[in-house]
This record gives structure tokens, C-alpha cells and sequence, in this order.
């Protein structure tokens, strides 16, 4: 049953939050424990939550469960518990360039979320302003860039393992809906060589079978010239290749910070804007809102004064589950 003061607080109205972090899940088989980072709105009960996935990057700690501010503090203030792990190929763990954490990231990563849902009664244990207040069965997932990738394969998307050969499917039922951030799109002849050299398990990267909703945004200017031939369009790839239901929100002069939402005045951003990173959190918000609480209109809405104004940051376009028998996607 859905918390009915929830449902319908509008994205205006924030509530105080907390952050508590490192909460450490005992992880055996792990290169470490896995580390997180939980933030919360101190009132409300029946709380959905978000698994938020770093990126990586040049920054030492961004890549870690103490990046995304400007979007795990919104999240939080406007009703849901984001969980923040930090990944094994975090710049703050030291991993081995040559080690086989940076191998087999792809995989961990996912696996890290996983082991979350696995320990969400210990998390609320020790967190004690969260007990009983966590919606077990509403959980999303949101990534950015390399996240981004981990959040699309617990969404449903597939890949053949580079190393044995065997098609991987990481698809976490307990997931119902997703938020990409410049994500990776597809492989093949869309990859550069230095990508294929050192990313190959994109290469094989299969969106067909992601059928989870999705929001997928995507930055009109992010080339991404390091990894892709294809241009700013590759980032739509899970948009465009995944069947229904999803949403696209391109965002006019973006980049591959999308403004700036992996921390706030972070100097490795090439397109620092507020206002923009303002319309990212906003936008999520109702989209995850309104997959979570059926009726609410917050999504909608979000929608319409996105293209109503005179300067618009973006547009949004959508596209249905398809019909039973339907082919998903051409």
C-alpha cells in the first residue's frame, strides 16, 4: 500500500534529510566490504529507494559513495531512501590497473546492487532513524556514464562475456524501474579502438531484452569521442534499441556531466550548469514518482513545463511496452 501524503508532495516541497556513510555489508569473496552510503528524508514512512551507481573519472572520490550530492540530496528530500556502494573499480580503493577488479567491474558492479537488496533489513538496522520506514518493493536504479551501463544490465540488457563466452544475464527482479544517465550505448562497429581494447565487454552490449521502465537521459552534445564513432546519439542507444516502456529526455547543450551532477563545483565538469542539473533531479523525481505511485501526475506535469517554456532545457519523447507478439524493437 502506497503512503498517501507521499503521493501526492509535490517535488517542491523538500524535507530535511540524512546521510549517514560508510555502512559496511560484510561482503565474503569481495575484494573489501562494500561500503555505502544511505541518505533519507528524516520524516515519511513507506519510502521507496534508489540505487544510485557512480561513474568513473578523474576524481578521486566521486567515483565512490561520496559523489552525486546534487542528485542523491534532492532524491532524498523529495521521498526516497538512495543507497550510494561503492564499486570496485573506485578510484578511492586503489584498484590495480592490471588487476582483475578492472577486468571484471562490469559484473561486480551489478552484483554490488544485488547484494544491497540482499541487506536492506541490515541497512535499516544500522540506520536506526530508517527502521520500518523502507518500501521494500519499490526499488529503482540510477547510474551515470559506466553506473549508467551497471544500472541498464540489472534492467535487463544482456552481454556476451569477453572471457568465456557465455551470454550474461543480470536482470535484478526487485528492480522496477530505472533512471540512465549518459550511459553506453551500443557495440559493435559504434566502438572505438581504444574502447574495444579496453572496454570489450561492451562489445557486445544487447538492449532488446531490457524490458524494465526506463528513463533514459541523454546529452546532445556528449560525443563521448574516446569511446564511440556514433556521436551524442549513442547515448540514446538504450532509448532507441530497448523495447517499451521508456522515456528519452535529451538535454540541449549537455555534455557528459550533464551540467554537473556528479558533485557539486566539480572542476572536471565541461558543462557546468546549475539550472541544468536543477532539471535532471527535478525530472527524475517524476518520473520515478509516477512509476512508483500509479495516478500520481508529478511526471506529467514535468512534462508539460518542460515544453512549455520560451528556452526549453530538453524534450522527453516516449514509446509503449509493445502489443504481445509484437516484435519489441526493429
Amino acid at each position: 500500500m502506497s503512503n498517501p501524503s507521499s503521493a501526492t508532495e509535490t517535488p517542491g516541497a523538500p524535507t530535511p534529510v540524512l546521510s549517514v556513510g560508510p555502512v559496511v555489508l560484510p561482503a565474503p569473496g569481495r575484494a573489501v566490504d562494500l561500503q555505502v552510503r544511505v541518505s533519507a528524508p528524516m520524516t515519511g514512512s513507506e519510502l521507496p529507494v534508489i540505487l544510485l551507481s557512480h561513474g568513473l573519472g578523474f576524481s578521486h572520490h566521486l567515483s565512490s559513495l561520496n559523489g552525486y550530492a546534487p542528485l542523491a540530496d534532492y532524491w532524498a528530500a523529495h521521498g526516497f531512501v538512495v543507497i550510494q556502494p561503492t564499486h570496485l573499480d573506485s578510484r578511492t580503493l586503489n584498484p590495480d590497473p592490471g588487476g582483475s577488479t578492472v577486468v571484471a567491474h562490469w559484473r561486480t558492479r551489478a552484483e554490488d546492487m544485488t547484494r544491497v537488496l540482499d541487506r536492506l533489513d541490515a541497512i535499516e538496522a544500522a540506520v536506526p532513524q530508517l527502521r520500518g520506514r523502507v518500501d521494500h518493493s519499490r526499488v529503482a536504479v540510477a547510474g551515470h556514464s559506466m553506473g549508467g551501463h551497471t544500472a541498464s544490465l540489472l534492467l535487463g540488457a544482456r552481454l556476451t562475456d569477453p572471457h568465456d563466452g557465455t551470454e550474461v544475464d543480470l536482470a535484478e527482479p526487485r528492480i522496477t524501474a530505472g533512471v540512465l544517465l549518459a550511459a553506453p550505448g551500443r557495440g559493435g562497429d559504434a566502438l572505438t579502438e581504444f574502447t574495444v581494447e579496453n572496454y570489450s565487454f561492451f562489445l557486445t552490449t544487447d538492449f532488446s531484452t531490457m524490458t524494465t521502465p526506463a528513463l533514459v537521459v541523454a546529452g546532445d552534445k556528449d560525443d563521448s569521442a574516446f569511446l564511440t564513432v556514433a556521436g551524442p546519439d549513442w547515448h540514446a542507444d538504450p532509448y532507441t534499441l530497448a523495447p517499451g516502456p521508456k522515456s528519452l529526455l535529451t538535454l540541449f547543450g549537455a555534455e557528459h556531466g550533464l551540467g554537473g551532477i556528479s558533485g557539486y563545483d566539480v572542476a572536471e565538469t565541461t558543462d557546468e550548469n546549475p539550472e541544468r542539473v536543477a532539471a535532471v533531479a527535478r525530472l527524475t523525481v517524476a518520473y520515478l514518482r509516477s512509476e512508483f505511485y500509479p495516478g500520481d501526475s508529478a511526471w506529467q506535469a514535468a512534462r508539460n513545463a518542460l515544453a512549455s517554456g520560451p528556452d526549453p532545457l530538453g524534450r522527453i519523447e516516449s514509446k509503449e511496452a509493445p502489443l504481445r507478439g509484437q516484435l519489441p524493437v526493429a
